[in-house]
């Protein structure tokens, strides 16, 4: 009866050795993802197609890169006054 009890002991030792991870698999299960797990590398592809979008848009523009630049700078100046005064500037250049 002794060598039935020290069995039932040494299983409970190798039994609390086992991880979460070798049982789910022993019974063909895996844990979870969580939603991070699938959020963090979309985010990341995201990312980096923007860049390459935005690279590829300047090498392809119709116009040098100085040019392009001034162009963009005025577009900004000239939105500015729009922006700080909330649209006001907009609506009232616009002939009804």
């Amino acid at each position: 009866m002794m060598a039935g009890a020290s069995n039932v002991l040494k299983n409970l030792k190798r039994l609390a050795e086992v991880d979460k991870d070798d049982l789910l698999d022993l019974i063909g299960l895996e844990e979870r993802r969580s939603s991070s797990d699938k959020l963090v590398p979309a985010l990341a592809l995201f990312g980096a197609g923007v860049l390459v979008g935005v690279g590829l848009g300047l090498m392809l523009a119709p116009k040098p890169g100085r040019e392009l630049r001034q162009d963009v700078k005025q577009k900004l100046q000239k939105g500015a006054p729009v922006a700080s005064n909330g649209g006001a500037a907009a609506s009232a250049a616009k002939p009804v």
